[in-house]
C-alpha cells in the first residue's frame, strides 16, 4: 500500500509539473514599452549579442511620429504603429540614442526604398521571449522574428500575388554615426558593416557591426540603393533631385556610403508563400557573423530555431519558482526577471574572437568562457550584478573576467562600455563595488591581482592621468568635490554625485582590501568614505554643493532638479534624491541629521511629499533604508508593497522609467523575494516581506556551503513578525550572504 501511495504521489507530482505553465507564459515584453522605459518586444535569447525588434519610431503615414521627436533611445515604442524594419542589435532600457540598425522589411508592388514610402501600419501583434510576430496592413504580410545567441531568422508570409521585396536599409537606426558598406556573394546572400557608436554623445567611441545575411529562395532581381546629390547630365535611372534615392540594376559588386540599402525583389510568388531571412553578426568580422550564423542555425528552420529560444528562456527562467501571490504578481516577477537577462550581453563570437577594448586588437577568450559588453555600470552595479551571482553565477563570473580583461586591454576598468569602447557616460567608480562583491560572495576563478591593482590605479592616480576619476584631485586633498569641475559625459558639473559615487567605490575597496590582507589601504579607503560628512548642510537638512573655499553653495534649494533636471551639484536628481545616498554609512548619517528619530521622519517626508523618485537610480535603495532602525522595519514593508503595487504593472508603463539595463527589473525581482542588496559591495542584504507564498531559488552548491537550492517562504499577511533561518531564529532584518544561502531554507511569518 506504502508503495502505491508512493507511485501515485509521484504520478500527481508529475502530472502537475506537466500540466504547469510555462514560465515564459507570465513574460510580457510589451511592459516597459512606453513612460520611457525604453525596452523593446523583439526577439533575443538570454544575454545574445543579437535581439531583433520592431523598428517604428522612424516616420509615419502622417509623419507625425520621427526617431528625434520621441524617446529616440529605443527602436520601439508602444505609442506607434508603423514599420519601418526588424532592427538588429538593440539596447534595451537605455536612455541615449544607439545601434537599432540593419533594418529588414519586406513590401509587395513597384520597389521603392524611401522608408516614408515603404513603411506599414500593423495588427495582430504579438510577442514571448525569443519571439516576435505583426501583420504589416499595407500589405498584407505576416512577419515573423526569432533569434539564437549571434543570429536571426526572420520569416515573411506573403499573401498576394504582386511582386514581394526584401529591403535591408543600411542608414536608418537609432546610431548618431552614419556610413556602411555591402556586398554582394551570390544571388541569395549578402555581407557588410554598419558604423555605430557616439553613445550619449561621446565623439570617438565609434564601432562596426558586422553582418552576414542570407534569403532562401533565389531572387528574380536585385541590388543596391543609395541617396545621392543632385548631378546633372545624367540618364533618367539617375534621380536628379538632390537627397533622392538611386536603385542600381546593373551593378553587382560592393558600395560604401551613409544613406545605403540592398533589395531583393520575387517574381511569381503564389499566395500564402514564405521568404525566410537569416541574419548573422559580429563586431569582428563579416566572415565571422556568416560563422556564428552557419554554427548556430545549421540544419534549423524557423519554427525549430524559436522553440529552442522558448526553451533557453524558460531554463534561464526556471532558476527561480515561486508559487502563490497573485496572477498579477507573477507576471511582474518573470517579466522583471526576463528584462535583467538581455544586458550584459555577449560579445565574442562563436570562435571566441572578440574587439579588444580600445583597440584595434582581436582578442581571444579562453575555452568555456564568454567575453561580455554593454556595461551600464551606474545602473548595474546596485542589484544587477548581485542578482546575476546568485543565481547565475557562471554568467557572472565571465562579466567580471570581461571587466579585468578590459583593464589589461585598455588600462582601465570599464565604466560604461559599449562594444569595446568606453562612453564615459556618468559617474564614478562602479567596477570597483561589483568586483568586490563578486569576490566577497565567493566568486574566484577571476584574475584578482590584476582587478586589485585596476582599483589602486583608479583610486589614487592624479586627475590629469585618471580617467575614470578626473576630479579625483580635490577628493584627495579636500575629502570633496567643490563645485567647478564639470563631467567628461557633458553633463554639467555634478559635484556632490560624483563624490558620493567615489566614496561608495572607496568603502567597497576597504572592504577587499580588507580581505586581501592590505590593512593599511583597508584603513584608507575606509577614512575617504567617510568623508561624505562635508557635504551635509544642518541648515538645509541635506547634503549641499560646496564652493572651492569650502562654503556651501548659497541660494540653495534642496528641491532644485526633482524634475529630472540637472541641479548644481547633481546629477539627474534634486538633493533628496541624493542625501540618503550613503549606504555604507546609514547609523553616521543619521546622527548628522539628529539622530535615529530624525532620520526616520526626514526619510518619510520624503516619501509623503512626493521627493522620492522611483524612475531614476540615486535613491532606488531608499526604501530599505527604514530597516536599520529598530522598530521602524513595517515603514520598509509598507513602501516596497506599495512601489510594487502601484509603480511597476503588467502594462506597457509597467517600469517607473528607463530600465537602465535591468536595473529597475532587478529592484522588482529583489523586493518580490523578500530581500535587497542596499549597499553595493557589500554582502548583505536587507529584509522585507515576500510577495509570494514560496520561493525556490536554484544555487551553486560550491558557492553556497553545499546547498542547491534556498527555499523562501511566506506564512500569513501584513508586516514580518517572526523570522526563521534554518533551524534558527533570524531576529536582525540584515543578513549576510552566506548567512542567507547557507540556510537552505528562510521561513517568514507576518500578521
Amino acid at each position: 500500500m506504502k508503495r502505491l501511495i508512493t507511485l501515485f504521489a509521484a504520478y500527481l507530482a508529475l502530472s502537475f509539473a506537466a500540466s504547469a505553465e510555462p514560465l515564459t507564459s507570465y513574460v510580457n515584453p510589451f511592459v516597459g514599452t512606453t513612460n520611457f522605459g525604453a525596452t523593446n518586444p523583439g526577439a533575443v535569447c538570454p544575454n545574445g549579442m543579437v535581439s531583433v525588434s520592431p523598428f517604428n519610431v522612424m516616420g509615419s503615414e502622417d509623419n507625425k511620429y520621427d526617431k528625434d521627436s520621441r524617446w529616440w533611445s529605443t527602436p520601439y515604442t508602444r505609442d506607434n504603429c508603423f514599420f519601418t524594419g526588424f532592427s538588429h542589435v538593440n539596447l534595451s532600457g537605455v536612455g541615449c540614442p544607439e545601434v537599432g540598425s540593419i533594418l529588414v522589411m519586406p513590401t509587395t508592388g513597384d520597389l521603392d526604398v524611401d522608408y516614408h514610402n515603404y513603411g506599414s501600419k500593423y495588427s495582430a501583434e504579438e510577442a514571448h521571449p525569443g519571439y516576435y510576430t505583426a501583420t504589416l496592413d499595407k500589405y498584407g504580410i505576416k512577419g515573423e522574428a526569432s533569434a539564437t545567441l549571434r543570429s536571426a531568422i526572420e520569416r515573411f508570409t506573403y499573401n498576394s500575388t504582386e511582386q514581394a521585396n526584401i529591403l535591408i536599409n543600411l542608414g536608418e537606426g537609432l546610431s548618431n554615426e552614419t556610413g556602411a558598406w555591402v556586398r554582394k556573394i551570390s544571388a541569395t546572400e549578402i555581407e557588410g558593416c554598419r558604423l555605430q557608436g557616439t553613445f550619449c554623445y561621446n565623439p570617438q567611441a565609434v564601432f562596426p557591426i558586422y553582418f552576414y545575411l542570407k534569403v532562401d529562395r533565389t531572387p528574380s532581381s536585385q541590388g543596391f540603393w543609395k541617396k545621392q546629390r543632385e548631378m546633372k547630365g545624367v540618364e533618367a535611372e539617375w534621380t536628379p533631385d538632390s537627397g533622392k534615392y538611386k536603385i542600381y540594376t546593373k551593378y553587382g559588386r560592393e558600395m560604401g556610403g551613409d544613406d545605403l540599402g540592398y533589395w531583393f525583389s520575387f517574381d511569381e510568388l503564389a499566395e500564402g508563400e514564405q521568404i525566410t531571412v537569416r541574419v548573422g553578426i559580429s563586431f569582428v568580422s563579416a566572415a565571422n557573423a556568416r560563422e556564428n550564423l552557419e554554427l548556430e542555425q545549421a540544419g534549423k528552420g524557423f519554427d525549430e530555431i524559436k522553440a529552442d529560444a522558448a526553451q533557453t528562456w524558460e531554463d534561464h527562467l526556471g532558476r527561480i519558482k515561486v508559487e502563490g501571490g497573485s496572477e498579477r504578481d507573477r507576471q511582474v516577477f518573470y517579466t522583471a526577471l526576463y528584462h535583467t537577462l538581455i544586458h550584459p550581453s555577449v560579445l565574442s563570437d562563436a570562435n571566441g574572437e572578440y574587439p579588444m577594448m580600445e583597440s584595434d586588437g582581436i582578442g581571444h577568450v579562453e575555452a568555456g568562457h564568454l567575453r561580455y559588453t554593454v556595461f551600464s555600470l551606474w545602473d548595474t552595479y546596485r542589484n544587477l550584478h548581485q542578482l546575476m551571482t546568485l543565481v547565475y553565477p557562471e554568467k557572472q563570473i565571465d562579466m567580471v573576467r570581461s571587466m579585468v580583461s578590459c583593464y589589461k586591454e585598455s588600462g582601465w576598468l570599464p565604466k560604461w562600455e559599449l562594444f569595446g569602447r568606453e562612453t564615459f557616460t556618468m559617474e564614478g567608480d562602479p567596477a570597483i563595488p561589483v568586483i568586490t562583491d563578486t569576490w566577497l560572495k565567493g566568486l574566484r576563478e577571476f584574475d584578482i591581482a590584476a582587478a586589485y591593482e585596476a582599483m589602486i590605479k583608479s583610486a589614487t592616480t592624479p586627475g590629469a592621468d585618471n580617467l575614470m576619476r578626473p576630479d579625483i584631485d580635490p577628493y584627495i586633498e579636500k575629502g570633496y568635490i567643490p563645485l567647478g569641475f564639470y563631467a567628461g559625459d557633458n553633463s554639467g558639473d555634478n559635484s556632490v554625485s560624483h563624490a558620493l559615487e567615489y566614496y561608495i567605490a572607496d568603502y567597497a575597496l576597504a572592504l577587499l582590501s580588507e580581505d586581501l590582507g592590505y590593512a593599511d589601504n583597508a584603513r584608507l579607503f575606509r577614512e575617504r568614505a567617510l568623508r561624505y560628512k562635508s557635504y551635509y548642510s544642518r541648515t538645509s537638512g541635506t547634503l549641499r554643493p560646496l564652493e572651492k573655499d569650502g562654503s556651501f553653495l548659497t541660494p540653495f534649494d534642496p528641491a532644485d532638479g526633482a524634475d529630472f533636471s540637472n541641479a548644481p551639484g547633481f546629477h539627474e536628481g534634486s538633493a533628496w534624491n541624493y542625501t540618503f545616498y550613503v549606504p555604507h554609512d546609514v547609523k553616521g548619517l543619521a546622527e548628522l541629521m539628529g539622530g535615529d528619530g530624525r532620520f526616520v521622519a526626514k526619510l518619510q517626508n520624503v516619501f509623503d511629499k512626493g521627493l522620492y523618485d522611483p524612475a531614476n537610480e540615486p535613491d532606488i535603495a531608499y526604501p530599505y533604508l527604514f530597516s536599520y532602525f529598530k522598530g521602524q522595519e513595517w515603514r520598509t514593508q509598507k513602501q516596497v508593497a506599495k512601489i510594487l503595487k502601484e509603480i511597476y504593472s503588467t502594462e506597457p508603463d509597467g517600469i517607473p522609467g528607463n530600465d537602465d539595463c535591468g536595473t529597475m527589473s532587478a529592484w522588482a525581482v529583489f523586493s518580490m523575494m523578500g530581500f535587497y542588496p542596499d549597499c553595493p559591495g557589500e554582502p548583505s542584504y536587507t529584509l522585507t516581506a515576500p510577495s509570494f507564498d514560496k520561493i525556490t531559488i536554484k544555487l551553486d552548491p560550491a558557492l553556497c556551503a553545499g546547498r542547491d537550492q534556498l527555499v523562501i517562504t511566506k506564512k500569513g499577511k501584513g508586516y514580518i513578525s517572526t523570522m526563521r533561518l534554518g533551524k534558527r531564529s533570524q531576529k536582525s532584518f540584515r543578513i549576510a550572504h552566506p548567512d542567507l544561502v547557507g540556510a537552505g531554507t528562510f521561513e517568514f511569518r507576518c500578521k
